[in-house]
């Protein structure tokens, strides 16, 4: 209740009537107008004054009221609140600032209240929902929530950087919807997306030489994942629910919550590609939900199953991805699916201590199901169960592992929400960190729950191996997450790959497409604590010595992130620091030499490593000078990288 309370009393001590409430950023960059016309409850937004969002809708519909239509804003207050907190495992490790609140506050035709809450940084305006009781009886106590109207209107003219929504029980053993679809660039609104389910979250939108990123942040069990709806000329995108097929037709599309409660933040990143990628508006609105059980250790991953596949879940396999962990100095490897069956549970316990006997932790995988989908892949029906989990877990602990990776969930609604978080909360008792795969985007996870890593949530690395299409857009994927969906959240890509060839022998099958030190060069990019490098024992004796001396080294946690240049699906430039050493990191997605300056501050007048691609895209290593002002005068190849150390 404490939550509540404290805004509620600032609201009540303000009396404000006019019309429409205003709440600026701190740097008067960022204007919200809140207001309502013709009974309908609005916001807008300004960014510089230019619009970023026109009049778009707020509100709610409820099994006990309408807080869509028939309101009024009755009073509102605004303030400012300092933000200021520490983490380990995602983009900045320390965040500071100042945040200005407004509370507004409506009544609907029946004299019921809505407080809307908005809270707006230099980068970043997030609004959320109170539900409060409407009598002095305290009626009522729960709540369902319906629907939301909350929309996004785009000036004419916006273009579009999205994924659309699959709908549900469909694709490969019906495993759909999984944040698997493509993304399409540069895109005109229209009315309807590919599968007329809407986009996912997070969406990302170009409005004349602005930017914004739309997400949701603050969901748990206690809530839908929520998604964007198809586009409509007059209210543009409205936040939209899970579909009732999701889960195999189980559970509801709508939330049920008690009343008090608050409903999860919509967040817009707005302004420049430096707020889009250096926001962490997904962390700034939630607050951990237990304590760490211990000290988790990041790091890196080896993964036979890549490339090697289910052939390779087999013993004597997973003895030489875990020789090859310990020769890098890697911290992890990750056993895939049917080890139950192929390896069997005795020969686990063997394996693991084999892998402990060389400084090594097992990761393991498991099937989520249940009955979300078809998925055969074994283990099953482990995870969702409460009591069966809980012996697996203690198993898992006793034997050495150290992290899970749980894959195929059956969609966005409430239960299936409620199903990761109790995962989440058991492997912390056990001391698993927990990798989720086949999955929902996670919002604001990996402040929420400790042991959270990350979530896969996107067309990832293994498509590489399963058809040629997915290695020619490699280079557009990895340019664009770092705006769209890295840029919210942590993200698994699946895989530093440095074979040449995307088969074992690494000789047949299709090439991949970039070079080594564009993949090299993606570890720093990409953004989670514990990072596939998807390395093959081959690779030992393949690679040049400065690759493997690189991937050593590889930092998988960051103190601090900023953008240098780039353009979503294009190329992308990157500076991450790991304690007091820069990592400089850049992609070209684009068929020709990208020819660039970098201002690049932190390393002015140093000599730096500088890992490039000659004219044929083979990997060399070479120092660089950056001048005194800090500028670097880099080439990145076709897709190709650079980094600077």
């Amino acid at each position: 209740m404490k939550r509540l309370l404290i805004p509620l009393m600032l609201l009540a001590a303000a009396v404000c009537s006019a019309q429409e409430a205003v709440v600026k950023s701190p740097d008067g960059r960022i204007v919200v107008s809140v207001g309502t016309d013709n009974g309908k409850a609005f916001y807008s937004v300004t960014f510089d004054g230019q619009s970023v969002l026109e009049r778009s809708r707020l509100g709610f519909t409820t099994n006990y009221g309408d807080f869509s239509n028939g309101l009024s804003l009755e009073k509102w207050n605004a303030g400012k609140q300092q933000l200021n907190y520490e983490m380990t495992r995602t983009k900045a490790s320390k965040v500071e600032g100042e945040v200005s609140i407004l509370l507004a506050s409506f009544v609907n035709a029946k004299k019921q209240p809505m407080v809307v809450e908005f809270k707006v940084t230099n980068r970043d305006v997030a609004f959320h929902y109170y539900l409060l009781p409407f009598d002095n009886e305290g009626r009522p106590k729960s709540a369902i929530v319906l629907s939301e109207a909350s929309s996004f209107r785009f000036p004419d003219g916006t273009t579009t950087f999205l994924s659309p929504q699959s709908g549900p029980m469909v694709g490969w053993e019906r495993t759909k919807p999984s944040y698997e679809e493509e993304y399409q660039a540069d895109q005109p609104m229209t009315e309807r997306s590919a599968q007329g389910q809407g986009y996912v979250f997070p969406a990302l939108f170009h409005i004349g030489e602005m930017w914004a990123l739309v997400c949701e942040t603050d969901v748990n069990g206690s809530y839908v994942g929520s998604h964007l709806s198809d586009f409509d000329a007059t209210t543009g995108y409205t936040i939209a629910f899970p579909n009732a097929g999701e889960n195999n037709g189980n559970g509801t599309a709508t939330a049920g919550v008690p009343v008090p409660s608050t409903t999860p933040w919509r967040t817009i990143t707005l302004g420049s590609l430096a707020n889009i990628a250096e926001t962490t508006v997904s962390y700034d609105l939630v607050k951990p939900l237990y304590e760490p059980s211990q000290e988790y250790k990041p790091g890196r991953y080896t993964w036979s199953w890549l490339l090697w596949q289910d052939e390779s879940i087999n013993y004597a396999d997973q003895v030489q991805f875990i020789d090859l962990a310990a020769a890098m100095g890697f911290e992890y490897c990750l056993v895939d699916n049917w080890w139950d069956q192929r390896i069997g549970r005795d020969k686990i316990e063997e394996l693991s201590r084999y892998a402990q006997s060389k400084g090594v932790s097992l990761m393991m995988w498991y099937n989520s199901n249940g009955y979300e989908n078809d998925a055969p892949q074994t283990p099953r029906q482990r995870m969702n169960n409460p009591i069966v989990r809980d012996k697996e877990m203690a198993w898992l602990q006793r034997i050495g592992v150290k992290g899970i990776k749980v894959d195929f969930f059956g969609g966005d609604k409430q239960q299936t929400m409620q199903l990761y978080e109790d995962i989440l909360f058991d492997a912390n008792r056990y001391g698993l960190q927990v990798i989720f795969h086949g999955c929902t985007l996670p919002r604001g996870w990996e402040r929420m729950y400790p042991n959270f890593v990350a979530s896969e949530a996107v067309l990832a690395s293994e498509n590489l191996f399963f058809g040629e299409r997915a290695t020619f857009r490699e280079g557009f994927d990895l340019t664009l997450h770092p705006f769209c969906r890295n840029a919210t959240a942590t993200m698994d890509w699946g895989g530093i790959i440095m074979n040449r060839h995307m088969s074992r022998d690494n000789a047949t099958r299709h090439t991949r497409k970039t070079t080594d030190i564009f993949e090299m060069a993606s570890g720093i990019i990409m953004q989670t604590s514990i990072q596939c490098v998807a390395m093959q024992p081959n690779n030992l004796t393949e690679l040049p010595q400065f690759e493997l001396d690189f991937l050593r080294q590889l930092p998988t946690t960051w103190d601090e992130t900023r953008y240098i240049d780039g353009y979503p699906g294009k190329f992308v430039v990157l500076a991450r620091r790991h304690g007091t050493q820069w990592y400089i990191a850049g992609l070209n997605a684009e068929p020709v030499v990208k020819k660039l300056t970098l201002q690049l501050p932190m390393l002015a007048d140093q000599t730096v490593n500088y890992y490039t691609d000659n004219k044929k895209g083979e990997p060399q290593l070479t120092m660089l000078k950056v001048d005194k002002k800090g500028n670097a005068k880099v080439e990145i190849q076709p897709n190709g990288g650079i980094i600077l150390k």
